[in-house]
């Protein structure tokens, strides 16, 4: 049976000598496999050149709730990634981001509130230049929001520390070593007021970024238990000297 859904690429790999399995987050399916030939003509429906990462794209799929694998038989873009292709930075951002998504999101049952977000985020990426060294800064930390693991801020103060393994803050250090010291958490008190609208308006220290980025993926690590390395962060943090 075919289904029409929107999707958003987050890996491919290849698979056996003419084959790709694309890894995505789909709107009606969550996270889903697709196998893709990669030996298709110009005239084919579903072109290889589709599945880079972060393509948002139409689709009609085959689904069946029992197979681990599925098929799609036509695809198209939503919309050009102009921007997230030729611009270095972007590009850069996008391989980042669409390796966290992998890593991170693995459940198969639909989240429009997840979609919606990823959705809006690519568009950001593609479209708005100010302020565009914190993008990943702003998507990692409201990620956390759409996955169920975001922080406990209701008693947030200044100056104390925050506990990274409970998710809470608290006036003293924590009896293990996953927490932050109280300049760290000022820091992480800004990220509190950080989004892509006011983004731009925002600016860190070589240090300070990569405490933040450290942190947050470490804060990831502790709360998913699968959330393997990062590989893409050391070309991340070469391209913004951070």
């Amino acid at each position: 049976m075919f289904f029409s859904t929107r999707g958003i690429v987050l890996h491919s790999i290849p698979y056996k000598d003419s084959y790709a399995i694309i890894y995505m987050y789909t709107e009606s399916f969550g996270r889903v496999s697709y196998m893709v030939s990669r030996n298709r003509g110009k005239k084919s429906s579903v072109l290889k050149s589709l599945f880079i990462p972060l393509s948002v794209l139409d689709l009609e799929v085959e689904h069946f709730n029992k197979r681990d694998i599925h098929r799609i038989k036509e695809a198209r873009l939503c919309f050009p990634l102009q921007q997230i292709l030729c611009h270095p930075i972007k590009n850069v951002l996008a391989l980042f981001l669409s390796e966290v998504l992998f890593r991170a999101v693995k459940d198969t049952e639909p989240d429009e509130r997840l979609f919606r977000f990823i959705y809006d985020s690519i568009q950001v990426l593609e479209y708005t230049d100010k302020g565009i060294a914190n993008y990943h800064l702003v998507f990692l930390f409201h990620l956390l929001r759409y996955l169920g693991i975001f922080p406990n801020v209701t008693h947030r103060q200044e100056e104390v520390y925050f506990d990274l393994q409970n998710g809470v803050f608290t006036s003293v250090p924590p009896l293990h070593t996953h927490y932050l010291g109280i300049e760290e958490t000022k820091i992480f008190n800004r990220l509190l007021k950080i989004t892509y609208e006011n983004m731009s308006l925002y600016t860190f220290s070589r240090q300070e970024r990569v405490q933040i980025i450290q942190r947050i993926l470490e804060y990831y690590h502790l709360h998913l238990p699968d959330f393997s390395e990062i590989k893409s962060l050391f070309v991340l943090r070469s391209l913004f000297d951070t």
